[in-house]
């Protein structure tokens, strides 16, 4: 897995980037964990695996 933007995962997930940031609204405590604020535009691997995993996203 590589780190992948925000916008990269909602077009992979089929959504527009304002769906996938009310996706990523739901899981504000895991990002917090993992230093990850709204502003931040490229999501490490890490986040990628557990949101593709959790979204049922195919890269």
């Amino acid at each position: 897995m590589k780190s992948y933007s925000k916008i990269e995962l909602a077009r992979a997930a089929g959504v527009s980037g304002e769906t996938f940031r009310r996706w990523l609204r739901t899981d504000a405590a895991f990002l917090r964990a993992n230093h990850i604020t709204p502003k931040t535009k490229l999501l490490p691997p890490h986040v990628v695996r557990y949101l593709c995993e959790k979204y049922d996203i195919e890269l």
